[in-house]
């Protein structure tokens, strides 16, 4: 798989759970079990250790995963973690490769060909084919009898 075409596959993944992941201590690394359940927690944990092994040490790498840490939703947040994940990719086959590798991992761990993760409120994770369905969450959203 091409660098691109993987970070821009594990940034929305990653985005939600990154508060979680850089911080430190046991409860933390509880907390990334139970947004990402199960086994594909446990993945994308490895994922990520993986990634800030090659992260560490560059500034710009760095900010980039401090402001996602911050603005987890932001999509300009999103696109510099995006960027510094591409060139890290891309500059380093044996990264690539390991990525790649972790990225089916969690893939295959998430019981889908796809991995959907709700993470954060009001979240919501479809695996497969959803039509003529709406999806409202919040806490003001009721649906009141006719």
């Amino acid at each position: 798989m091409d660098p691109q075409t993987l970070a821009q596959q594990i940034v929305p993944v990653l985005a939600p759970v990154l508060p979680y992941l850089v911080k430190a201590g046991e409860q933390a690394a509880g907390e990334v079990g139970k947004i990402a359940a199960g086994v594909a927690g446990e993945k994308i944990k490895t994922l990520w250790g993986r990634i800030w092994s090659k992260m560490d040490g560059k500034p710009a790498a760095q900010e980039a995963v401090q402001e996602l840490v911050k603005n987890p939703d932001d999509a300009d947040a999103q696109g510099a973690f995006r960027l510094q994940l591409r060139k890290l990719l891309a500059d380093d086959a044996d990264l690539l490769a390991d990525v790649a590798r972790l990225w089916a991992e969690v893939n295959a761990a998430s019981g889908v060909g796809n991995t959907n993760i709700a993470a954060g409120n009001r979240s919501v994770a479809i695996g497969g084919h959803v039509s003529g369905s709406v999806i409202v969450t919040g806490d003001q959203n009721q649906i009141k009898p006719s």
